[in-house]
């Protein structure tokens, strides 16, 4: 039966996390490091960012959940996130996993399907040509980290990664309306503003605050649609111009964190707009 996830669920979680201050390590890409850090703050949560092979395992047992971020890639990086994933995994951690530009280049494509082989992680987190690509649809061009033509069914594209690897996990697809589907369930966020996707790492910092849901719910399917949502409507709220401000990407961001920080339930509770369906499996 249809459902709705109400937004008292997004504000309960959201109070927990600013309550109990997770802990969320990142092994995320150098571009976006900062904006990474700053967003898991202004959730309520504590970021760190250590990205050496011989330290990443210790950091990451004294976390609550980890991000694993493929956009700037190299071999021993490769080697840190198979050994800060595994030791995640095998302490019960939640990984959100984040394909940056898989299949923008066959070297990247190549590890990152063998990291998630590898890592099996909680949530897999990307746009819908990444997911699209790696679930073994045909037809999808991208460039750099750009997809140039993005004629993908979101639904189908989480459905054919999950498949196509295999075990339990929750699959979410940002966009212009955010799609988060487990076997079981598919939600749909449409919170949200046209100036996010213009935001560069916007994607990556939506994944950094899943994690911090993720640490306080157990329910991952539950954590990214609610987190996704927090994230809709702060960005709702920071385009609303009071000051006559004229807002870029820059402003924007910056007015973007700000309003997370300072976002109330009662906010989350009036706007949050979450939409959940059983799927029936073929």
């Amino acid at each position: 039966m249809p459902d709705i996830i109400d937004g008292r669920i997004a504000a309960a979680i959201y109070e927990k996390v600013r309550r109990e201050k997770p802990l969320v390590h990142h092994l995320t890409n150098f571009v976006t490091m900062g904006d990474c850090a700053a967003v898991t703050v202004s959730a309520g949560a504590l970021p760190v960012m250590a990205q050496a092979e011989e330290e990443v395992e210790e950091m990451v047992s004294a976390a609550r959940a980890a991000v694993i971020n493929t956009g700037t890639l190299s071999p021993s990086r490769v080697r840190a996130m198979g050994r800060m994933g595994v030791t995640a995994r095998e302490k019960g951690i939640p990984v959100v996993f984040d394909p940056v530009g898989a299949g923008a280049t066959r070297y990247r494509t190549g590890e990152i399907l063998a990291l998630l082989r590898k890592i099996r992680p909680s949530i897999i987190k990307g746009n819908k040509a990444e997911i699209g690509f790696l679930g073994g649809l045909h037809g999808i061009k991208i460039r750099g980290i750009e997809a140039l033509n993005i004629d993908v069914d979101p639904l189908e594209a989480a459905q054919r990664l999950l498949d196509f690897l295999d075990y339990e996990a929750v699959v979410v697809i940002t966009g212009p309306v955010d799609v988060v589907y487990d076997f079981r369930r598919i939600a749909r966020v449409f919170n949200g503003n046209a100036l996010l996707p213009l935001v560069v790492g916007s994607g990556c910092m939506a994944a950094s605050v899943i994690a911090a849901f993720a640490a306080v719910e157990e329910d991952f399917f539950t954590a990214a649609a609610t987190a996704l949502a927090t994230l809709g409507v702060a960005a709702e709220l920071a385009a609303e111009s009071k000051d006559n401000l004229l807002l870029g990407p820059a402003a924007f961001k910056i007015r973007w964190l700000d309003t997370l920080f300072f976002l109330t339930a009662e906010q989350l509770v009036k706007s949050a707009r979450i939409k959940v369906d059983e799927v029936t499996q073929g």
